[in-house]
Order: C-alpha cells, then sequence, then structure tokens
C-alpha cells in the first residue's frame, strides 16, 4: 500500500504545474492586465493610429469575451466609431470595412475560446484532483507523502517554466508558432499588421504575457516548495 500512495504522491507532483500555470493564465485573462501590459516601457505604438485609450477600450472586449458565456456577435458587431474604417489591406478584404474585425479573425478568437474553455475545465478538474488527494492523504495518514509530492510539484513547475523562459528570451518565434500548430489549425491564426488583432495584440504583447506567467507561475512553485518543506520540517521535529 505504501507504493501505491507513493505513485498518488508523484501524481501530486505532476497535477499540481497544471494548476499554478493554468491559474496564473487565467488571472492574466483579465482587462487589468492590459492596463498593466500596455503601460510597460517602451510598448509599440500602433502604426494604423490607435491610442491607448483605443487599446484598452477594444481590448478589454476581446478580453471579456474569452471568459464570458457570449457567442462570436459579441466581437462581431463591433465598429470603429463613425467616420473610421479598418486601415488597408484589411478593408480590402472585408464587405463593410467598419466592422472591427473581419472574419478570419472572429474565425480565431472562436478558436481561441474554445482552447480557453477546455484549458479551464483542465484546471477545474485539477484541483479537484488535489483537493480529493489532500484529504484522502489526510484521512489515509500518507499526508507526508502528499506534501512531498507538493514539494516535488514545486520543482516541476520551476524546470518547465525554467524551459518556457529559456526558449521565450532565446527563440520566442519558434515557441510561438510551435504554441500555435499545437492547439489551433494551420492558417488560421496568422494575420496582416492592419489587422484588429495584431494592432491590440503585438508580438511584444504576447512575449510579454509568457514572460509573466512564467515568473507568476515560478513565484508559486517557490512558494509550495518551501512551504510544503517548512509543514515537513515541523511534522518531523
Amino acid at each position: 500500500m505504501k507504493v501505491f500512495y507513493k505513485v498518488l504522491s508523484w501524481l501530486v507532483a505532476l497535477v499540481l504545474p497544471v494548476v499554478i500555470i493554468l491559474s496564473v493564465v487565467r488571472l492574466v485573462i483579465n482587462p487589468a492586465y492590459l492596463i498593466f501590459e500596455y503601460h510597460t516601457p517602451g510598448f509599440p505604438a500602433d502604426p494604423y493610429g490607435f491610442s491607448l485609450q483605443d487599446r484598452l477600450y477594444y481590448g478589454k472586449f476581446a478580453v471579456e469575451y474569452l471568459t464570458n458565456s457570449s457567442g462570436i456577435s459579441f466581437l462581431g458587431d463591433l465598429r470603429f466609431p463613425a467616420g473610421v474604417k479598418a486601415p488597408p489591406p484589411t478593408c480590402r478584404e472585408m464587405t463593410d470595412c467598419s466592422h472591427l474585425y473581419n472574419d478570419r479573425e472572429l474565425q480565431h478568437m472562436l478558436d481561441v475560446k474554445n482552447v480557453v474553455n477546455g484549458a479551464m475545465h483542465v484546471l477545474v478538474i485539477s484541483l479537484v484532483v488535489l483537493v480529493v488527494l489532500a484529504l484522502w492523504a489526510w484521512i489515509g495518514k500518507w499526508f507526508t507523502l502528499y506534501l512531498k509530492g507538493l514539494q516535488r510539484g514545486g520543482i516541476v513547475t520551476l524546470i518547465v517554466i525554467g524551459l518556457i523562459i529559456l526558449f521565450v528570451l532565446v527563440a520566442f518565434n519558434y515557441l510561438f508558432v510551435l504554441f500555435h500548430e499545437i492547439f489551433f489549425k494551420a492558417g488560421t491564426w496568422t494575420f496582416l499588421y492592419s489587422d484588429t488583432l495584431i494592432r491590440l495584440f503585438p508580438e511584444r504583447f504576447w512575449q510579454d504575457t509568457f514572460l509573466v506567467v512564467g515568473g507568476l507561475s515560478a513565484v508559486f512553485g517557490l512558494l509550495f516548495f518551501f512551504g510544503a518543506g517548512r509543514i515537513l520540517k515541523k511534522k518531523t521535529t
């Protein structure tokens, strides 16, 4: 039976990084993060005319869409202010240049929402697994092994995040392409620089976001590692 509990301890170690990383991802899918990111030093201006206020206003709709229950019309019905239209060459691809997003962008946002919903389901399931195992460990008298699992999970998180941050700093474009090829169909996630999605969320936005998610996840990984270690030390003294 002890061997079985050790296996469960390693399960804890593998599930914890999923919980940490997806929790941080959910944290940054928030209009407040846009305020932080758009105000970072050196954030590139939109060459087609979006001001900071424009980005904050339109960007919040894109972020809110990913976490609300609305259909794609939530974004599809958005239009530029009267007298303003999508810049070329984006406008030449649209039947109505007053729309904020073209069909390709709307389809991609629908795909992104499906991926986010799937990730949040994984997060909930992972959290339930950790809680159930914690209760089982407490009742079954193998809580020490559970804490060791949390410690290992903290280390696994740091290793995974370390690799991600290394890729972001050394080969971000490769990581960005790989990420999209895993989660989206080929040809559905490339856009013109004049498209609204790129104007609101340029490459710098995603590079910073990967680093923010990595940094915060690393902090939580360290907290679990040292927190579980401290409790273990108290239990053995």
